[in-house]
């Protein structure tokens, strides 16, 4: 591991502490009432009540209308810091070591019997932190964001062994351990630790120095050398005269380990007073009107509910939610699309669907999209895509990605199996993601219980590092699962018939059929052609209902629980 040297620790803490003292007298920007700004002159006791009255509210609500972000500006905190649903948690520094954190901050199991497997819906980053007791709890599942933090101890996934569903870590640093413990499967990119522990069923890491050592299936890793290419999700950062900005890190290729060992991570920094600063109960329209001024976009905690889609016209915008702000189209329209240009980021939202049907939630590049984004591509980063749960909702797609080169960079598309509004006819959803655009990359790609193809693939050129998938819980009959004659049910991850090249590393798809006599054909389809490469996959029943007969077109065999058989393929073709 990369170990940071004593003159740059030194260098770190100067401008931590001048930054810190700037940013003590400086006003923060009207982030509306549902963001905490804290300065290190902030009395603690003052600190943790705030975040203590936010937590009891956020502990288990799952699917509440509650928003927050709590924003720490660069300097030192003595707090806990437990985090609850729809709750992010930010450094300002420009290196987390310059935001440095002493307690326990953790992220807790929200199910009984210490089960994280419905812990989603938070993020932390930007942060340095000494765990009280040496290790960090963070026990997590799907749509839980860890990006640019540096643990000064252990980190532990999951709590007290209990079930974990996740997850994500990315350009962060470990000192100690990382014990992913009973994580069924997770994704690292970018990141680095003293050491490894744990495995079950899919781990994958990309551009870590670090990974552990084995080889698939016997552990179940999967290890790539260098990030192909990644531009890092921009964040916000005072400087040390008090000025926000949001850094916007430069396009990467061939990349591996964390960004921001020699200081600020490369890139540049846009004022915030260049962005619109959006509230709850700003329309559409109001939107709309700031970025045709060539404003870019901070949508504050909240939801949104939208009449009319979010239209992202020009080049190398900045489209940003803090707290999992909430974007809902209730007129049946998409929330948001963006127009075919070069180098828009949108990040840190949450989609989630209407009762009117919507034809598709965010949209990236209209049909037909034929421009290049190779030098410049539009970056997805900690999307997320609710269809139910929360209430009726339907999707025909949730993600649609038209344009060439775009980078998605973490994301759960997600048909609610649980909650409100659930059911086979009620929260009606065909497609997770439908992919048109040619040389799309794709790190961390979570696509669940959509009644059709999770994922479909028609663009040449796509790469995928990382799938975790359960197929749909809750088809009533195979009648109602069925995709051609004499295939059962829709394969989670389809590769179009006229693609000629598609690669991906480290799948994991898993059924849980609830009715009898329903079955998948297979996990994968994909076209038999040279061109189109799959490595490391794995097939999981369950529950002792139906089955998966093969993981990829007709090859890997039948999913079974007694006893259990849990067929894996390490290469195709």
């Amino acid at each position: 591991m990369k170990v940071l040297s004593r003159t740059q620790m030194l260098i770190a803490l100067l401008l931590a502490t001048t930054a810190a003292q700037a940013a003590g007298k400086a006003k923060p920007p009207d982030f509306g009432p549902n963001v905490e700004v804290f300065s290190p002159a902030t009395p603690a006791a003052e600190i943790q009540a705030q975040i203590d009255k936010v937590y009891a509210v956020q502990q288990h609500n799952q699917f509440g209308s509650e928003r927050n972000a709590f924003l720490f500006l660069p300097g030192e905190y003595k707090v806990d810091v437990p985090i609850g649903f729809y709750t992010e948690v930010l450094g300002l520094g420009a290196t987390p070591d310059a935001t440095h954190i002493t307690g326990n901050v953790r992220s807790e199991a929200a199910g009984r019997n210490d089960n994280a497997t419905t812990t989603f819906w938070k993020a932390i980053g930007g942060l340095s932190v000494t765990p009280a007791g040496g290790e960090m709890l963070w026990a997590v599942s799907q749509a839980v964001s860890f990006r640019r933090m540096h643990i000064r101890g252990d980190i532990v996934l999951n709590q007290n062994k209990g079930w974990a569903s996740g997850g994500w870590m990315s350009d962060s640093v470990i000192d100690g351990r990382v014990n992913s413990g009973t994580q069924q499967q997770w994704i690292s990119r970018n990141s680095e630790w003293g050491s490894w522990t744990g495995h079950n069923w899919n781990m994958v890491f990309v551009g870590v120095p670090q990974a552990p050592a084995g080889e698939w299936p016997d552990p179940p890793f999967t290890g790539i050398e260098k990030t192909p290419v990644i531009r890092e999700k921009p964040f916000i950062t005072i400087d040390a005269k008090g000025n926000y900005g949001v850094r916007v890190p430069d396009l990467a290729k061939k990349s591996a380990g964390a960004t921001w060992h020699a200081g600020a991570t490369a890139g540049k920094t846009i004022p915030l007073a260049k962005f619109y600063i959006a509230k709850p109960g700003d329309s559409a329209a109001i939107i709309n009107a700031q970025l045709a001024k060539g404003m870019h976009l901070l949508l504050t905690p909240g939801i949104y509910e939208l009449s009319s889609p979010i239209e992202v016209t020009r080049p190398n915008t900045i489209v940003m939610g803090l707290g999992f702000a909430t974007l809902k189209p209730v007129h049946g329209t998409a929330a948001m699309k963006v127009a075919d240009v070069d180098g828009v980021t949108v990040e840190g939202l949450l989609f989630d669907a209407a009762e009117t049907e919507s034809p598709v939630l965010l949209e990236a590049g209209p049909e037909g999209s034929k421009a290049r984004h190779s030098g410049n591509p539009t970056l997805l980063a900690d999307v997320f895509f609710r269809v139910g749960g929360a209430g009726i909702g339907r999707a025909k797609v949730s993600l649609a990605i038209n344009s060439n080169d775009v980078l998605v960079d973490h994301t759960w598309i997600w048909r609610a199996d649980h909650g409100t509004g659930v059911g086979w006819e009620n929260n009606t959803a065909a497609n997770g993601m439908v992919v048109a655009g040619n040389d799309v990359t794709a790190y961390g790609l979570f696509v669940e219980h959509y009644q059709e193809f999770q994922v479909l693939w028609k663009g040449n050129g796509g790469r995928t590092y990382f799938y975790q998938s359960e197929i749909p819980y809750d088809p009533p009959t195979q009648a109602k699962f069925t995709s051609a004659p004499n295939v059962n049910g829709w394969a989670s991850y389809k590769v179009a018939k006229n693609v000629t090249s598609h690669e991906a590393f480290g799948l994991g798809v898993y059924s849980v059929f609830r009715h009898p006599d329903v079955r998948l054909t297979r996990a994968i389809e994909v076209p038999s052609t040279p061109g189109v490469r799959f490595h490391h996959m794995i097939t999981v029943a369950l529950g002792n209902l139906g089955a998966i007969d093969n993981v990829i077109n007709n090859t890997g065999g039948a999913t079974q629980m007694k006893p259990r058989v849990t067929p894996t393929v390490t290469s195709y073709p």
